[in-house]
């Protein structure tokens, strides 16, 4: 295993990364990596439920994307509020940050800000607004940079999942994507609750893996869904927020209860709860194919990635996605 970051990169041509979702949410490739098998084979994301047997059971991020990236009434300065710390007092990223000084003040999504504090290491920003600013009618989804481009009415609808219900994540359960209410309707599940933070949108910084710290997300696990889960024969993760809910909790039976994770899922992890993960194609050098190749393994994740691009599968959050059995 390696902990240096630059074995966790890869070439990936720009028109693979897929900037527009399908038309049709369950339209998407699947590639299936079997870790027994060492193989790599492509499918179809329809193709998902014969890979389910008796007890098994989906387990999905039910977290609502909000429309958290607003801009300042002169257009200039730019806040991605990512948390909440109280009715009108939010944790945040800014651009471009010399023009949010602590004690800074600007009118912005239909209400005054100022910036109360700036964290010297991240750059994260304590805001205080007067009061609640308008999200829903003046925020934009927080689609990722890599899109190249500005957020639509349509990314209103599709970068959200069909079952998002608990509001709270300034990025979207990529995976969770592709389903509709009726594919969903016929498969084994339950829902977990991961509030998912801007560590998406951040790169890995140091070289040396020891030294990346993660941004830490809340989570949820109700009764119902401990109950779920362990009864399952296996476990399948819809995506990675799922599974940092699942290998957030220690061994043995899964209880209910909330927590805050700022788990980092590297190769050499022993994984306690999750037997299979859905999951998107991820940006190189980055947390999420640390994770991927934690539960494969580097060689084949990075044989099926190679083998990806050769097939011109479509990559990152509207892209297709991978089963990892």
């Amino acid at each position: 295993m390696s902990n240096n970051l630059c074995d966790y990169d890869f070439e990936l041509p720009r028109e693979l990364v897929a900037s527009r979702p399908l038309p049709d949410r369950a339209a998407s490739r699947m590639m299936v990596v079997d870790r027994a098998r060492g193989s790599v084979s492509h499918m179809a994301f329809r193709d998902l439920p014969g890979y389910l047997g008796a007890g098994d059971l989906l387990v999905l991020n039910n977290s609502k994307v909000i429309p958290a990236r607003l801009l300042t009434d002169d257009g200039r300065v730019e806040l991605l509020l990512f948390e909440q710390l109280g009715p009108v007092r939010w944790k945040a990223f800014a651009r471009p940050g010399k023009r949010t000084r602590p004690g800074d003040s600007f009118a912005i999504a239909g209400t005054t800000a100022r910036i109360e504090s700036v964290d010297g290491e991240d750059g994260t920003r304590v805001v205080q607004f007067a009061t609640d600013p308008d999200l829903e009618n003046l925020g934009h989804m927080p689609i990722p940079p890599y899109l190249g481009r500005e957020d639509d009415a349509e990314d209103r609808v599709r970068y959200q999942t069909v079952y998002a219900s608990v509001a709270g994540s300034v990025a979207a359960p990529t995976a969770g994507l592709h389903f509709t209410p009726e594919i969903l309707a016929k498969l084994p599940h339950t829902f977990v609750t991961l509030h998912v933070g801007p560590g998406t949108f951040l790169p890995v910084r140091s070289d040396n893996l020891d030294e990346h710290r993660m941004h830490g997300e809340n989570y949820e696990i109700g009764q119902a869904a401990a109950d779920a889960i362990n009864a399952a024969q296996r476990v399948f993760a819809v995506g990675t927020t799922s599974m940092r809910v699942l290998e957030s909790l220690p061994a043995g039976p899964v209880a209910a209860g909330a927590g805050r994770t700022e788990i980092f899922i590297r190769p050499g992890f022993q994984f306690r709860h999750s037997h299979a993960l859905l999951t998107n194609f991820h940006l190189p050098k980055s947390t999420l194919f640390v994770l991927v190749c934690a539960m494969a393994g580097k060689d084949l994740i990075q044989r099926a990635y190679a083998e990806a691009v050769r097939e011109k599968y479509r990559f990152f959050s509207y892209g297709d996605c991978m089963l990892i059995l």
